[in-house]
């Protein structure tokens, strides 16, 4: 009985330190940081945060957009779509031009998470230096001081620009 004992409890605790003494991609497991990369023709701007490389779906790290539809105001008292300027805004900085992405990550969603560069310019960076998004991390807070105290892009409409970015202030 003893023997049997210790023989079943050789058997549960083998595996389980085998499981957690040896590498996790020892038996072939994808990289956690990988590079996608696609051809202008193959591009298409989901939002402004957001781009489909032929099938594969990628939001862009460290940053955040307001969605298409979210409604902001000009100083004239206009309303426009603030998510759809910086849809507009990331079409320009990808328009005809290559893309390649670093992904390092998932979301809750299945898409791929990380940076991606057009033309040599970084999207994430360009997209809060020129206004049309907000830093999520610490990495991008000087890129969105300069474009708030530049007023550039939505907060050229500071009054009007997405409520989530009036609360930061």
């Amino acid at each position: 009985m003893r023997g049997a004992a210790l023989l079943i409890s050789a058997v549960v605790a083998v595996p389980l330190l085998l499981a957690l003494a040896l590498p996790t991609n020892l038996f072939g497991s994808a990289p956690a940081d990988r590079q996608w990369r696609a051809d202008a023709a193959d591009i298409r701007v989901v939002d402004g945060e957001t781009l489909a490389l032929g099938e594969q779906v990628v939001r862009l790290s460290g940053m955040a957009a307001p969605m298409r539809g979210e409604a902001c105001q000009r100083a004239n008292g206009d309303r426009f779509d603030c998510g759809g300027a910086s849809a507009a805004a990331l079409m320009r900085l990808v328009a005809g031009r290559p893309v390649t992405c670093r992904i390092t990550g998932r979301d809750a969603f299945g898409r791929g998470i990380g940076q991606c560069e057009a033309g040599g310019a970084d999207l994430g960076r360009s997209l809060v230096g020129g206004g049309y998004a907000i830093a999520t991390g610490s990495a991008m807070r000087g890129a969105e001081a300069a474009a708030r105290q530049g007023r550039n892009g939505l907060w050229a409409n500071r009054s009007g620009s997405p409520q989530d970015w009036r609360d930061r202030e």
